[in-house]
């Protein structure tokens, strides 16, 4: 598992390394399937990354981290603000070095890993890290704001076709609860089609539909939550 991380942190630079300046990583996601069948996924969104691994045949969550990071030529160094299976290795800055060609990834940390690309979300709207920062009580009536202080934090990132959330508190190593899979927009209508999610393998291959709007880098999202419950948040792109 730990070669599974490794390989998809130098994923990101792999695939800049195609880049000119490799200045910047561009947004989309990656896939790897494992000989245990089970599968893991990268995101990357704003400089902003979310992995993990999971089985939707078996219904099994094995695993999420993911941060912030940076580069710098071919060098990508990455700071986990959540790691699901190892909480001793959040905040620890990581560097990795990584080449590229065409959809193939090849990375190489110790050993050389093959991954392949799901898709290029650069001129993708919905694509991008966002941070929740308003709901309404029990999904009806006034937005309130939230998260405003403290370190706990609530996010989803979205490549062109894929979609992770998690809840974190990155001061105090916290991990909540992390779901993801993928999803659809039209006709003002957002769908996500569930692949893992934490807390209940249960709802896994459910799909939720709900309305949503976006305006001035602010997504309004309505609807029911996968408990059934109403749903009414806005999210807003991290800067």
């Amino acid at each position: 598992m730990k070669h599974i991380l490794t390989t998809i942190f130098l994923l990101i630079s792999l695939f800049a390394l195609g880049q000119a300046g490799l200045s910047q990583v561009p947004k989309g996601a990656w896939k790897s399937q494992e000989p245990t069948g089970s599968t893991s996924t990268l995101i990357v969104a704003d400089n902003y990354l979310a992995i993990a691994s999971y089985s939707v045949g078996n219904k099994y969550f094995e695993r999420s981290e993911g941060g912030p990071f940076t580069m710098s030529g071919d060098k990508m160094t990455y700071t986990p603000e959540f790691n699901s299976a190892d909480t001793a290795k959040i905040g620890i800055p990581i560097v990795f070095t990584v080449t590229v060609k065409d959809d193939i990834l090849t990375l190489r940390y110790e050993e050389a890993m093959v991954w392949m690309r799901v898709d290029d979300a650069t001129d993708v709207p919905m694509a991008g890290a966002w941070h929740i920062t308003a709901r309404a009580s029990g999904g009806q009536g006034e937005l309130v704001k939230i998260h405003q202080e403290g370190t706990r934090k609530t996010l989803k990132l979205l490549s062109k076709t894929r979609f992770q959330w998690f809840a974190i508190d990155p001061a105090v190593k916290g991990f909540y609860a992390t779901g993801g899979g993928t999803y659809t927009v039209q006709n003002g209508k957002y769908t996500e089609n569930i692949q893992f999610f934490s807390k209940d393998n249960n709802r896994v291959g459910s799909s939720l539909k709900f309305d949503y709007k976006l305006e001035n880098g602010r997504w309004d999202h309505s609807g029911k939550s996968s408990d059934g419950k109403p749903v009414h948040e806005i999210w807003e792109k991290i800067k």
